[in-house]
């Protein structure tokens, strides 16, 4: 009898809703971080990876000795790597130079083989370059089997059943706003999905980095893993799959994730800082009723400690000075974090 089932319906746990109070030009805000660093793996991508995994096996039986490959800029990666194994499967990650390398030690330390693409696809990043090389693998390979998180509607819907229902349920009926960074789209797609059916009085907002072409925009140089894309999210196209959307700038998102680990002392993903950058810009919700705002962190800091957080990495990337200006102009808006409880 086959172990799939079994090993992913395990595979998932609740995150919890940290609250906050968050001071900026004077006006206080109360805000929800939705920490999906407290799943399996670190990330929002455990609940993809599961929802992936199924719906493969699902189309055809995922037998020991199987080779699974995927595209990955580092966290699904993580989360694929630490089920296949439990199941005898093998894993391929095709990740690029900007996957942290604390994310590529990962990868390898859980047995995955790692294939580093170093092209880049001439629209500010080297998602088209993976894909080129996953197609050429199963290509070569037709035993290989590819999830496809880009394209698989197993994906929004893993979010629709789970990450959805989880943060309506841990926010309330104050629930006003949930923020979410877009990358493939699928946890986007999957939440606003959810609120479309139970809870069409919050407005769903799709945050996307400028140089992504993820929800619109042009293309250009994007510096944060885990946001933005190079082409379009297949999943975020139908009508009414969200209802506005903010573009980030990165440098910003940095300052926002180094102010909110020197205020409370938790470090966030870069896509989580692009999240609440994009709260604090939106005048619209500003504006607002004063409901509760959430916005999804995708992820921890940890693996970022020697970029986003490393001085050393934005003078490499000749940003420092952009950064520290940031930030400096941030706190001379007024803007600060002060942490409430948080649920589990």
């Amino acid at each position: 009898m086959s172990r799939v089932n079994p090993v992913l319906a395990r595979a998932l746990r609740t995150t919890p809703l940290l609250r906050l109070d968050v001071t900026h030009r004077g006006r206080v805000r109360r805000l929800g971080l939705k920490l999906e660093e407290h799943g399996p793996t670190g990330s929002v991508k455990d609940r993809s990876a599961v929802g992936l995994l199924r719906a493969l096996h699902d189309e055809r039986p995922l037998t020991p000795g199987t080779v699974v490959v995927e595209s990955t800029s580092g966290n699904l990666g993580l989360a694929l790597a630490r089920l296949l194994p439990t199941v005898g499967c093998d894993f391929l990650a095709v990740v690029d130079l900007k996957t942290p390398h604390a994310t590529r030690r990962g990868l390898a330390d859980s047995g995955a083989k790692v294939i580093v693409v170093d092209e880049p696809d001439g629209l500010g990043g080297y998602l088209l370059s993976r894909l080129r090389r996953v197609r050429e693998l199963c290509a070569d390979n037709p035993g290989y089997r590819w999830p496809d998180q880009y394209e698989n509607w197993a994906a929004p819907e893993i979010h629709r059943r789970t990450t959805g229902p989880e943060l309506t349920e841990q926010a309330g009926p104050e629930l006003g706003t949930v923020y979410v960074p877009v990358s493939t789209g699928g946890t986007l797609a999957g939440i606003a999905a959810h609120l479309r059916e139970h809870r069409p009085d919050v407005v769903a907002v799709a945050v996307d980095v400028r140089g992504s072409l993820a929800v619109s925009g042009s293309a250009g140089r994007r510096l944060v893993p885990g946001i933005g894309a190079s082409r379009p999210s297949v999943f975020l196209r139908a009508p009414h799959s969200y209802d506005r959307a903010v573009h980030v700038d990165d440098i910003e998102a940095i300052a926002v994730c180094r102010i909110i680990a020197e205020d409370i002392g938790l470090a966030l993903g870069g896509s989580s800082g692009c999240a609440v950058r994009a709260m604090l810009s939106d005048q619209e919700e500003a504006a607002g009723d004063g409901r509760l705002v959430v916005c999804l962190a995708a992820d921890g800091g940890t693996k970022y400690r020697d970029t986003l957080y490393s001085d050393d990495w934005a003078a490499e990337q000749g940003v420092a000075k952009e950064i520290t200006s940031a930030v400096r102009r941030l706190r001379g808006e007024g803007l600060f974090f002060d942490r409430k409880h948080q649920e589990h």
